[in-house]
């Protein structure tokens, strides 16, 4: 399959929190070669940013202040896509260390109460909302989740999700888009997802 993505100018934000490697992949599968960077004048410049993550809230957050990443993201103007850990530090605040996000949501993330298996592993269904991103994407299709806390559901929820309780499994405000699941693991789905968002004007 060949996508004609070649000439567009793809930032990775580097805040050294897991699968970029898996992520880049992904992009390479669409003709994208992307650009892993913490530098805000080639951050500013790019045609896509994304912003995806494996790892702990505050220890993240707090390298994004030291490079003032967490004052240029909400002021960005292009597409941007927020993937895991990414999604929830899109939001207000995460009860993970209590740390205070980028408020670019208007949600919380909230760790998962523990009556079932936690953290949240493997393939669930999510229920699609009529979006851009979510495009040619089943309406009960298939992500692959890794995670111990969720978003709540709130207006700016554009997928969701069931574990235990329901949660945003896709939100949108803007040109911010934002997935819970790994879309660079999730085969098809995760391919079509990542051609909508590269394809959003």
């Amino acid at each position: 399959m060949h996508f004609v993505f070649e000439k567009m100018d793809v930032v990775i934000i580097k805040y050294n929190a897991g699968n970029v490697v898996s992520v880049s992949n992904a992009l390479n599968r669409l003709g994208i070669e992307p650009v892993l960077s913490d530098d805000p004048e080639r951050i500013r410049k790019a045609d896509r940013v994304i912003f995806p993550g494996v790892g702990e809230a505050s220890t993240a957050m707090n390298y994004l202040k030291q490079r003032k990443l967490d004052l240029l993201m909400p002021a960005l103007t292009q597409p941007f896509l927020g993937i895991c850990l990414g999604l929830q530090l899109m939001c207000r605040y995460s009860e993970e260390n209590q740390t205070p996000c980028m408020g670019i949501f208007d949600a919380d993330v909230k760790r998962f109460p523990a009556t079932d298996k936690v953290p949240h592993m493997g393939w669930n269904k999510i229920q699609c909302t009529d979006s851009p991103l979510l495009k040619h994407i089943d309406e009960d299709g298939y992500v692959y989740f890794v995670h111990s806390y969720y978003a709540e559901v709130c207006d700016q929820t554009i997928a969701t999700s069931d574990y235990i309780v329901p949660f945003s499994a896709g939100l949108h405000k803007n040109n911010f888009y934002a997935i819970q699941g790994h879309p660079e693991k999730s085969g098809n789905t995760g391919r079509q997802l990542l051609q909508n968002f590269l394809n959003l004007s």
